[in-house]
């Protein structure tokens, strides 16, 4: 199995936690990840598997540490040819209609890109779960025979 690549987009850090404990689960499936919190459009073509973990800022944007990475994917619009692909969302509900926006976003780009999606969107409502990382970790390890 190649390595996992995840690209962590988080305001106050708890999506950066929750990547860490996603990534310290691989390690003990002996499964290669990498977490990246600044990446480059370059480093999203390198990858051979996508995990993005991303919480979501004012009204559903994008966190500013993934914000410019993503406008550039959108620009420069490199085809993932069906590289395997997952989301995970960490919102609030009580935003209402901007609830995991980021996340949504994202996915969204994915599927335009020509990813393979192993999984429809999580979405972690921190008004039901306390621990994020909990269902994140629970959640990518079902998603192990697809990745």
């Amino acid at each position: 199995m190649s390595k996992i690549s995840i690209f962590v987009g988080s305001v106050y850090g708890n999506s950066q936690h929750v990547a860490e404990d996603v990534s310290s689960m691989l390690d003990t499936k002996g499964i290669t990840s990498e977490i990246f919190t600044d990446p480059s459009v370059e480093d999203f073509k390198q990858a051979s598997k996508v995990l993005i973990i991303s919480s979501s800022t004012g009204q559903g944007d994008i966190p500013p540490n993934l914000e410019f990475f993503i406008q550039d994917l959108a620009e420069a619009r490199p085809s993932m040819a069906q590289k395997p692909f997952a989301v995970a969302a960490l919102g609030d509900s009580s935003y209402g209609e901007s609830f995991c926006g980021a996340g949504v976003q994202i996915f969204d780009l994915l599927n335009e890109l020509e990813g393979k999606p192993l999984a429809e969107l999580l979405e972690v409502d921190a008004c039901e779960t306390l621990e994020p990382e909990v269902e994140v970790v629970a959640w990518v390890e079902t998603l192990l025979p697809e990745f």
